[in-house]
C-alpha cells in the first residue's frame, strides 16, 4: 500500500510546486527612490495594429493616478514631443533620461511595449488579446524601479456551449463587431488596470498620493 501512494505523493507534489506563487519582486529599489510623478511615454508597438500604442496610453495613466501618483497628461507630453520634431513612440523610447528629466521633472519615467493587440479569427472562436509589459525607471539615477508584464482577452468571459454551427456564426459575428468597434481599445483598458493597479500580485506600489501607500 504505502509503495503504491508514495508514487502519487510525488505527483501531488509536483503538481502543487508548479501551482506555487511567482518569486516576490524586489522592491528596495522602488521604495528607496519614492517616486512621486510618473512620465508615461507613448507604448512602442510591436503588434501589427496602428492603433495599439494611443489605445493603450490612453489608458494607463488612470490606474496609476489611482495608485497614488500624479500622472504628466498625455496631450501635454505628446504635444511636447511634436514640437521638438519627435511623433515616433520608438524614437521618443530614445530620448535620454537626464533630457526628460530636464524638460519634465518627473521623479521617474514608464516605458510600455504593446506585444499583442487586436482580434483574431479561430474557425469556431473569435478572440481579442492585448498583452502589454512595462518598466518603472527613476529619471534622477536611471535605476529600474519596477517591471510587470500583463495580458487581458475576450475569450476569459466567452462561452464555448451551443452547436457547432452556432459558434462558428457567432465568431464571424464577434470578429465583424470586433473590427468596427475597436474591441481591443475596451480589453487595453483591462489590461492596463491589471499592469499598473497598485495591489497586484508583484505589481506596482502605492504612490504618495495613496492612503496605502507605504503599507
Amino acid at each position: 500500500m504505502k509503495r503504491t501512494l508514495y508514487p502519487l505523493l510525488l505527483l501531488v507534489t509536483a503538481i502543487l510546486a508548479g501551482c506555487a506563487a511567482p518569486e516576490a519582486y524586489d522592491y528596495a529599489a522602488f521604495k528607496a527612490a519614492k517616486p512621486k510623478s510618473i512620465l508615461v511615454l507613448p507604448p512602442a508597438n510591436q503588434s501589427p495594429d496602428v492603433k495599439a500604442s494611443y489605445s493603450l496610453l490612453s489608458q494607463v495613466t488612470y490606474p496609476l493616478a489611482e495608485s497614488g501618483y500624479y500622472v504628466f497628461p498625455v496631450a501635454v507630453v505628446d504635444e511636447t514631443f511634436r514640437q521638438n520634431g519627435l511623433v515616433n513612440p520608438e524614437d521618443i523610447h530614445k530620448v535620454p533620461l537626464d533630457k526628460l528629466h530636464q524638460i519634465f521633472g518627473a521623479d521617474a519615467v514608464l516605458y510600455i511595449e504593446v506585444e499583442e493587440y487586436g482580434t483574431s479569427y479561430m474557425i469556431i472562436s473569435s478572440d481579442t488579446r492585448v498583452t502589454a509589459s512595462a518598466r518603472l525607471v527613476d529619471l534622477r539615477t536611471g535605476q529600474q524601479l519596477w517591471a510587470g508584464k500583463a495580458t487581458a482577452s475576450s475569450s476569459e468571459q466567452s462561452s464555448s456551449s451551443g452547436s457547432l454551427v452556432g459558434m462558428m456564426v457567432q465568431a464571424v459575428i464577434e470578429q465583424i463587431a470586433s473590427t468596427l468597434t475597436d474591441k481591443g481599445h475596451q480589453i487595453s483598458g483591462i489590461t492596463s488596470a491589471r499592469l499598473l493597479s497598485a495591489g497586484m500580485p508583484n505589481g506596482i506600489l502605492y504612490g504618495p498620493r495613496s492612503p496605502h501607500f507605504a503599507q
